[in-house]
């Protein structure tokens, strides 16, 4: 069932949306079409279907956690342009 033009603009103000009279029209169209969909996926049976969140087979790798040499501090914090106490001075982000 196509959505009416009301629909369309009703959903829009729920999205605080701006639609001019262009877009409602294209999205009427669209949306009738993914509500489509959505009927026809209602309407397979999935009866004997086991939910799932997973559809591939995924299994963690684990490694042993072994300290090796890794890059020195100095060399690291080399071409910081900000640097105090061996750490980098960054910009701070949270108020």
């Amino acid at each position: 069932m196509p959505l009416s033009k009301d629909q369309v603009e009703q959903i829009a103000r729920l999205a605080r949306l701006n639609l001019t009279a262009d877009e409602i029209e294209r999205f009427s169209h669209e949306l009738t079409v993914i509500l489509d969909y959505v009927d026809q996926l209602r309407g397979v049976d999935t009866n004997g279907v086991e939910p799932q969140n997973q559809f591939v087979q995924t299994e963690n790798v684990f490694r042993e956690d072994v300290v090796r040499p890794s890059l020195p501090q100095e060399m690291a914090l080399a071409n910081a342009p900000k640097k105090e106490n061996g750490f980098f001075v960054v910009p701070k982000v949270i108020g």
